[in-house]
């Protein structure tokens, strides 16, 4: 069954594809869930005529997408984080940790468009990752975890009550007692 969809759907394609599917998936799921809309001749007709018309929307589109691309990749990227023994990090770097960094360094990224080669990172190194700032611009980059030591605070010694606050402190009992 063909179907034109309306959003991006994860393994499947993007907004404005013509995908071809089984028929379940388009009428239970796909559909009712305004993810897509059956590929009739006049729906075909329409979609025909509104890709024409975002041709050059597009382009300015894919333009910006590379030259944020081009900016990750001279960006040098180096996450310090709190490890432990062994380099084994506390908690993990992962692709929210990254969208976080690279949107304070002035690209912004949806964390669900990048992807870390491996998964989450849980120990101090470098890894690779990529990021989809389009659908025809993937930008691959790698990154550097730098292990912190956490600094265990010295324990203050507890100070020896002084001998004359001792004594102070037992005439006023002394006192109160009589």
């Amino acid at each position: 069954m063909e179907l034109i969809l309306k959003k991006d759907v994860e393994h499947l394609g993007f907004a404005d594809d013509v995908v071809t599917v089984k028929p379940g998936y388009a009428r239970n799921f796909l559909i009712p869930q305004g993810y897509a809309t059956m590929a009739t001749k006049g729906a075909m007709k329409q979609h025909e005529e509104k890709l024409k018309q975002r041709a050059y929307k597009e382009r300015t589109i894919v333009d910006a997408a590379q030259s944020a691309a081009n900016n990750l990749e001279s960006l040098e990227i180096k996450l310090v984080e709190k490890v432990g023994a062994g380099g084994k990090l506390f908690g993990s770097v992962s692709n929210i940790d990254l969208a976080q960094y690279l949107k304070k360094n002035g690209i912004k990224v949806d964390k669900k468009f990048i992807q870390i080669t491996g998964g989450t990172v849980k120990t101090a190194g470098t890894y690779d990752a990529k990021v989809r700032f389009h659908r025809d611009v993937i930008s691959n980059f790698s990154f550097e975890v730098i292990g912190q030591q956490e600094e265990k605070p010295a324990k203050p010694k507890e100070a020896a009550p002084a001998p004359q606050a001792e004594a102070a402190s037992e005439a006023n009992t002394e006192e109160a007692g009589e």
